[in-house]
């Protein structure tokens, strides 16, 4: 009667393992199949002087196009090269515009992880690429440094470098002690969390003033109101991102984006 249960156990054995191998190549498909749309939104200086504008990635899948997918857990589940890839998709596309760039003195700025940004260092056609796009900067999300086999300075054009998303959880002050970033970003997270209270403003005017020490400037992200732009400008922050300033856009609309931000009338 013993031997029902060892026979049970043994299939079990072994199709668990295969049963777990199509598990990740369904979701290894699911993501190939996914398809990116890239828009821009644009980084507005707080005297209201356009500074630059950032690329972004829209992914969906197409069995469900109108039902956004998380660019964050897309690029987590693609390979090295695969990511690669999508940065030389975006140079290429960059490239198209780069008249416009170099007219209005303009910057553009793509994501990246450490990883990639180090395995950029072994593609030479690349490198030369990037060295004919003076305008183009690099938000390095904040723990990625980590993930770096040497120190920033070791990385050639480290000096193109943004800190991204400072203040969501990533990484602490080390992030910004570690390299002389161009600038550094600021969280809505973070920024939304301090707004709430006195004491918390102060804290985020200290927090700007310490973190334009270590770099040429702050960039806060996620302004959606006039109250929070007003907030930003009094801050001492270099600029400002948010729907309050411009939503993203196609790229088809970067020819008529307004060099300078003019608050709407109510």
């Amino acid at each position: 009667m013993a031997i029902v249960p060892m026979i049970t156990n043994m299939i079990s054995g072994l199709l668990t393992p295969l049963f777990a191998a199509w598990q990740r190549a369904k979701v290894f498909r699911y993501w190939r199949q996914c398809r990116r749309l890239y828009t821009f939104q644009p980084i507005y200086r707080t005297c209201g002087k356009l500074l630059a504008v950032e690329l972004l990635t829209a992914v969906h899948h197409p069995a469900s196009p109108g039902k956004p997918v998380s660019p964050e857990h897309y690029f987590a589940a693609l390979g090295l090269r695969q990511r690669l890839a999508v940065i030389q998709e975006q140079l290429d596309l960059l490239q198209q515009w780069q008249t416009l760039f170099t007219r209005h003195a303009l910057m553009v700025s793509i994501n990246i992880d450490g990883k990639a940004l180090q395995a950029l260092q072994r593609h030479p056609a690349m490198q030369r690429q990037i060295s004919i796009m003076p305008y183009l900067r690099f938000e390095l999300v904040e723990h990625a440094d980590r993930a770096l086999n040497g120190p920033l300075q070791h990385i050639p054009g480290a000096e193109r470098l943004w800190l991204d998303d400072f203040g969501s959880g990533l990484a602490n002050f080390s992030a910004v002690s570690s390299w002389r970033y161009q600038y550094i970003k600021v969280a809505r997270e973070l920024f939304m969390l301090l707004k709430q209270s006195d004491e918390g403003i102060q804290l985020f005017f200290t927090l700007v003033r310490l973190m334009s020490q270590h770099s040429d400037g702050v960039i806060v992200e996620g302004v959606e109101t006039e109250q929070e732009w007003r907030l930003v400008q009094r801050s001492g922050a270099f600029a400002a991102q948010g729907y309050y300033l411009s939503r993203p856009a196609h790229f088809d609309q970067l020819k008529t984006l307004p060099t300078r931000f003019i608050a709407p009338t109510s």
